[in-house]
């Protein structure tokens, strides 16, 4: 099993972080079973003030490049991503269209 962590940053507006939370209280099913499939074992994400923060436990057979070419053909996962961009904005380092950014790793105990 493998462990990544991302970062990501909400819209700086409560109403809109309120919603975003709200959403994620019921994911889609069919966001949740891509997700599965994909070798995801379990997912949490975290948020403090608009910052948010995900761990990700993935299978030995998971990578990066199957869950986005399977994202990409899956139309429900497409319709949630959209959805979701409506409230986060990119983290000032990213790059054009780039959403969760992977973390370094610089400490375990």
């Amino acid at each position: 099993m493998d462990r990544y962590c991302f970062a990501l940053d909400l819209k700086n507006d409560q109403k809109s972080i309120i919603t975003y939370k709200q959403y994620h209280r019921s994911v889609w099913p069919e966001v949740k079973d891509s997700l599965k499939t994909a070798g995801i074992l379990n997912m949490e994400i975290y948020l403090l003030g608009n910052r948010l923060f995900m761990i990700m436990d993935v299978d030995d057979d998971f990578t990066f490049e199957a869950k986005t070419k399977a994202d990409k053909a899956n139309s429900k996962v497409q319709e949630w991503e959209k959805l979701m961009w409506n409230f986060q904005q990119a983290l000032p380092w990213a790059k054009p269209g780039e959403k969760w950014m992977l973390m370094d790793q610089i400490f375990e105990l």
